[in-house]
């Protein structure tokens, strides 16, 4: 029934009017006492009366539309009662239909939408017959035998029907706007939620990669040196120091990571292919040897977005191969083609390893062929868990120098 207003906009529409009623109080009292009503001042004071109701009607228009088309029909049904003639305050009328288009429910719409044909017709009636009546008594003069009445009832009624649709069509369109605003707003916040919960999926990535491959080389170098402690000393010097580089080099990267959660404009910088050797290097720290076949070489260095892919896809199937793998060499094999790469890894599964290897690794490293329009599939036959990657390069075209004779 009511909706919810600031106090600077109550106190405009109140004011608004009040002024409208001041403003047309003068002509309405002046114009119902040069009609010549035989009632004098009784008229007058009626029409000062109408003309409050019609301002109170249009105070409360942005408040209550369904109110104050109520009371403007109030107002209206009681001027033509007293048969009082159509006063400077009615254009208060206009103004309810308006709110009662752009601010009204359904109901009220629909409502004020009625009103509008209801309304012409009532004002057409009114004024022919009050006129008809007028003429037909008063000096007998029909007034059909002057203008024809049908004719006069129909354009009194498009003109009244005209400006009170004029009115209804204005607040439709005030309506119709004040929807794209919001729709664009609700827009504007969707696409803001969006993109945070890409940011969150694109951290919450980067540090499952980060995390989970460096607890696995971790708990590998921890469970060797605690076996070789007693017999070879050596062997769990040099496990301890991996376990110190690699819980460095994760520290370094988490801190990255929060950095950039807090702070989304930070960046630093991210591995490439270049540091595929130091992954390498760290694998085999943890026990896993590893068979690497790189044919092609790269002619040229990939986009910072497919090398990070690279190594981040690289980086979680070997890691599951630490996790679940039974110890056997592990396949590595990266091909550089004119316009893609292939990644394939392939390690033997631990015969009492029950687990599907990867988890949410595999959904991160689906994400990560993805993100650069690329594909990638696992495979698992018998203890063989096989991880290949196709992701495409942008083309390059290559500009040779003109010849001498072209030149000349």
């Amino acid at each position: 029934m009511f909706t919810t207003l600031t106090r600077r906009q109550l106190i405009f529409d109140v004011a608004a009017a009040a002024v409208l009623w001041l403003l047309t109080l003068v002509p309405s009292v002046l114009y119902v006492a040069n009609t010549g009503d035989a009632n004098g001042a009784r008229t007058e004071w009626i029409a000062i009366g109408i003309s409050v109701v019609m301002a109170a009607a249009l105070a409360v228009r942005r408040l209550s539309p369904a109110l104050s088309l109520a009371i403007a029909w109030i107002g209206a049904i009681a001027q033509m009662l007293c048969g009082l003639s159509p006063i400077a305050m009615n254009l208060a009328i206009f103004g309810v239909l308006y709110a009662t288009a752009a601010y009204g429910s359904p109901r009220v719409r629909k409502a004020g939408f009625i009103s509008v044909f209801v309304g012409a017709t009532v004002v057409a009636a009114y004024l022919v017959g009050g006129a008809y009546l007028t003429n037909g008594t008063g000096n007998g003069t029909p007034l059909n035998t002057v203008i024809p009445i049908a004719f006069f009832i129909i354009v009194t009624w498009a003109a009244t029907a005209f400006g009170l649709g004029l009115s209804y069509t204005l607040g439709t369109l005030k309506r119709t706007r004040l929807a794209a605003v919001e729709t664009e707003r609700q827009a504007s916040v969707a696409a803001a939620l969006a993109a945070s919960e890409q940011e969150r999926t694109r951290i919450a990535r980067d540090m499952h990669d980060v995390v989970a491959h460096s607890l696995a080389v971790v708990i590998a170098q921890a469970d060797g040196a605690r076996y070789a402690a007693a017999t070879q000393p050596e062997v769990a010097a040099e496990a301890l120091t991996t376990i110190s580089q690699t819980a460095r080099s994760a520290l370094a990267d988490v801190r990255l990571l929060l950095t950039q959660l807090r702070h989304s404009q930070a960046e630093g910088p991210q591995p490439t292919l270049a540091d595929l050797e130091e992954l390498y290097a760290q694998v085999r720290g943890a026990g896993v040897e590893l068979l690497i076949d790189v044919d092609p070489a790269p002619r040229s260095d990939p986009p910072a977005a497919v090398q990070l892919a690279i190594y981040r896809i690289m980086q979680e199937a070997l890691t599951n191969a630490i996790r679940h793998g039974d110890g056997t060499p592990v396949d590595v094999s990266l091909a550089f083609a004119a316009h893609e790469v292939r990644v394939r890894v392939r390690n033997t599964i631990a015969a009492d390893d029950v687990a599907n290897p990867g988890g949410h690794g595999l959904i991160g490293m689906r994400e990560r062929a993805t993100l650069v329009a690329g594909t990638l599939e696992t495979v698992r036959t018998g203890s063989d868990f096989v991880v290949r990657a196709v992701i495409p390069l942008p083309e390059v075209v290559s500009v040779t120098e003109p010849s001498e004779q072209e030149r000349a």
